[in-house]
């Protein structure tokens, strides 16, 4: 049957995507290396929506998504970081840059946790790697593309580095953009997140940053919230 094989040749095409995004990346070109993550979360998203439709899940198609993720969520992003910091780092260990490839190795760890995790059917339980990607995606483009450079910025990106690392894998609960109903009771924080973005969106590709840093800080704000009811 040609649809079983659909999803995991969807999957495949995130995989692809995230390897041409890791070309672009140690090529210095960071906004078609975001360009092809985003091309690679837009597949992501597909893959498993075409195989709930078509009944045609199955075990090696999740682990498949689990190995093309870590590619294009997990190594195309530390490869945007790694090239940026190289040349920043120069004044300290020539190992330093290296502490970006940190981060696929968390993403892989983040994505296995969440294949065991029965609780994350309608939330997170730490950052997703897609939303990470996107960020330092994002985040790099917009300081690369508008010339941005201050004293101590290298450090700036290794602390963050660090604070994703802790997030992708943290006990964090997040919010999905998952609806049950349409009403406002229940969704409060999905359509507080959904309008506060739209004035983000006007500031270009730092504004994809923002939102997922948004999106951080809300689902800290609702956890701590829902804890304390």
């Amino acid at each position: 049957m040609i649809k079983k094989h659909i999803p995991n040749t969807i999957t495949c095409c995130n995989l692809i995507s995230g390897c041409i995004a890791t070309y672009f990346a140690f090529s210095g070109d960071y906004r078609t290396a975001l360009l092809f993550i985003i091309i690679g979360a837009v597949f992501d998203f597909f893959d498993g929506m075409v195989a709930r439709l078509l009944h045609v899940s199955s075990p090696i198609g999740k682990e498949l998504d689990s190995l093309a993720d870590d590619i294009t969520f997990g190594f195309a992003p530390a490869a945007i970081i790694f090239s940026y910091l190289s040349p920043l780092t120069s004044h300290l260990s020539p190992l330093t840059p290296y502490l970006a490839f940190v981060l696929a190795a968390f993403s892989a760890l983040r994505l296995a946790k969440f294949n065991l995790d029965e609780r994350q059917a309608l939330g997170f339980i730490g950052l997703p790697t897609p939303a990470n990607a996107l960020f330092w995606g994002a985040l790099i483009g917009g300081l690369h593309g508008n010339h941005v450079s201050f004293e101590g910025m290298e450090w700036c990106i290794i602390a963050g580095l660090l604070i994703s690392c802790f997030l992708l894998v943290c006990e964090l609960p997040m919010f999905a953009l998952k609806f049950k109903t349409w009403g406002w009771k229940g969704n409060e924080i999905k359509y507080i997140f959904l309008l506060t973005c739209i004035p983000m969106l006007f500031f270009g590709i730092f504004g994809l940053a923002a939102i997922i840093a948004w999106y951080v800080i809300l689902s800290v704000v609702n956890a701590y919230l829902l804890k304390n009811a």
